[in-house]
């Protein structure tokens, strides 16, 4: 359906969507001491009766941000907005939407506690109907945050007062997409898409609420290529569609299909791609055919929205920079990425790891398992059916935290979850170290001597001997058990421009544009022709703040000479010897 490229989710787009973004009234507290978390509705009537709003905040960019009007950079410890909006209530249901708000957050309508939600990243859907009249409609929003507490996912927000090392700045309250969604007493509340391109089927898994006839008709281009339809259907349901038609997703063209599901009178449309994903040995599968993963890392921020895309453009240039320089996907880094962000990805077939911010949680502390696999859960629901992801990837980099180990028990927990939930995909425990129950044994590897680090590798061919500093230290916290090998991070060569920070990257300073791209092309080069990996991720896409490591600039404007980038993307690439 072409109106799904408007949509604020396009794999789950009712026509009769109202977007709330634009001008809403705003105020914000300055953080003065640790925030109380165990607030209820009671909490956020007082702050809505309470509190003034002396602020205007375009939504949905963040008080942090440029793009938001407010642009302050401090501690910020609640923030809330209020905005009247005409409701024509009907005979169906009402429901609030709100892509994402960091980190717990209160929505009351006319003065009525409608939901409560706790975690930064994953969507937020509020029941309304009962709370809701005909004609005018106060919605007020109460959100939350502190960076400092260590039982909140932050990601890659500095808990330091200015942006450190490779933490930048903050983002509080909302920062997604906030729309209306109609619809009537019976409706599709989700679903999940399986698709077999050998057997030209697609089943989808429904969860509904009421019940009535349900159908699903699947659309290549204009044309309508698959119809199926159940009789009866209540609470669950499967149904499946017989394809007429197989176009597969495939690197660099996504094909996707359109589909449309209506359970009574409610319809919803989405998308799917045929595409399935496996190993061989050491090989990474995509449609059976082997393919080297080429990726950079990307980290989802902003110079102007900080965590939020200023529009469409800003979310396929990412892409099409990645791509123009022979990158064929993404580490999604620390970050859960905006739905039509992912779409693009779908869309342009751009493969990516779909990984969580874990950073700033104390993963040693055995009550972060109930507060990982609640947030993780609502991310694994949203974005199963995107054919972009190739694998998840909940953790990154579980160092002690301070001095304490790490809970294995939280990763082994998180990945038995996430291969129940997800089967189809495979899962990276924790990204870097420290394994301890994963599919595919990861590294990051910042060395910057292209010999040395080549000769490391080479014996991983010749004696199987994996290279890892962390194993020189800790040989008893992670064992390599033979499975398929990715080089994670690497590279993070440092290249200034911009003289306004302390910049900082890995390894020695290179001088000039040709050292950089020596170093380069020595490092990826190296792992290109290592018959035993798979995949490499570079690090990174583009500078962000003081981190200037980037291929590209804060601003994505290019760093070096036309020649250069072209003897990049000539290394990038390069055939890769497992790929023979």
């Amino acid at each position: 359906m072409k109106d799904k490229i408007f949509a604020p989710n396009p794999q789950f787009f009712r026509k009769k969507t109202v977007l709330l973004n634009g001008e809403w009234d705003f105020g914000y507290k300055k953080r003065t001491k640790k925030v109380d978390f165990c607030g209820d509705y009671s909490l956020a009537e007082k702050v809505r009766k309470a509190e003034k709003y002396p602020y205007k905040i375009n939504v949905p960019f963040c008080p942090e941000s440029e793009l938001s009007g407010i642009n302050y950079k401090g501690f910020i410890s609640e923030v809330w907005y209020r905005k009247n909006v005409e409701i024509t209530k009907g005979n169906g249901r009402v429901f609030l939407n709100i892509g994402a708000a960091d980190y717990k957050t209160f929505v009351l309508v006319n003065g009525k506690g409608c939901c409560i939600h706790k975690g930064g990243y994953t969507p937020i859907r509020c029941d309304i109907t009962d709370a809701v009249r005909d004609g005018n409609n106060e919605i007020f929003i109460l959100c939350q945050d502190d960076v400092k507490s260590p039982l909140i996912c932050r990601g890659k927000q500095s808990e330091w007062i200015k942006s450190h090392g490779c933490d930048y700045t903050r983002t509080t309250g909302i920062w997604q997409d906030v729309y209306l969604e109609y619809t009537p007493v019976s409706y599709i509340e989700s679903f999940k898409i399986y698709t077999d391109y050998k057997n030209k089927t697609v089943t989808v898994f429904t969860k509904l609420n009421g019940s009535g006839k349900l159908s699903a008709k699947a659309f290549y281009g204009e044309k309508e290529i698959a119809f199926s339809e159940l009789k009866t259907a209540e609470n669950t349901a499967i149904i499946q569609l017989k394809l007429s038609e197989i176009h597969l997703w495939e690197i660099g063209n996504g094909r996707l299909y359109d589909l449309e599901l209506k359970f009574g009178t409610d319809k919803v449309y989405s998308y799917f791609g045929l595409r399935d994903i496996g190993f061989d040995g050491m090989k990474f599968l995509l449609n059976s055919k082997s393919v080297f993963q080429r990726l950079v890392l990307d980290q989802g921020f902003y110079k102007k929205g900080i965590y939020t895309p200023e529009n469409d453009e800003e979310r396929l240039r990412d892409i099409k920079l990645s791509q123009s320089l022979g990158f064929n996907g993404a580490r999604l880094h620390q970050k859960v990425f905006d739905p039509r962000f992912l779409y693009f990805c779908d869309r342009e077939g751009y493969m990516v790891w779909g990984e969580y911010p874990n950073w700033g949680l104390d993963y040693s502390n055995p009550k972060a398992v109930d507060i990982f696999l609640a947030e993780w859960a609502e991310a694994l629901k949203r974005d199963f059916n995107h054919p972009s992801i190739i694998g998840w990837c909940p953790f990154n980099e579980t160092w002690d935290y301070h001095k304490r180990q790490q809970y294995s028990p939280l990763l082994s927990t998180v990945y038995d979850f996430t291969k129940a939930y997800d089967p189809t995909r495979v899962c990276i425990d924790t990204s870097g170290n420290f394994h301890v129950k994963t599919d595919i044994f990861d590294l990051h590897d910042y060395r910057f001597d292209p010999e040395e680090f080549k000769a490391s590798y080479d014996r991983f061919v010749t004696h199987n001997e994996l290279y890892q500093h962390v194993l020189l230290d800790n040989p008893d916290r992670q064992v390599y058990n033979g499975e398929p090998v990715f080089i994670s991070e690497y590279g993070g060569i440092k290249w200034e421009s911009d003289s306004e920070h302390k910049s900082w990257g890995y390894g020695v300073d290179v001088k000039t544009p040709e050292e950089y791209l020596e170093r380069y092309e020595g490092l990826t080069l190296a792992i290109l022709g290592n018959v035993k990996l798979f995949g490499f991720c570079y690090t990174q896409l583009y500078d962000i703040e003081q981190e200037q490591n980037g291929v590209f600039t804060y601003e994505r404007k290019p760093k070096f000479s036309d020649d250069i980038y072209a003897k990049i993307k000539a290394a990038n690439e390069t055939a890769a010897e497992i790929e023979k």
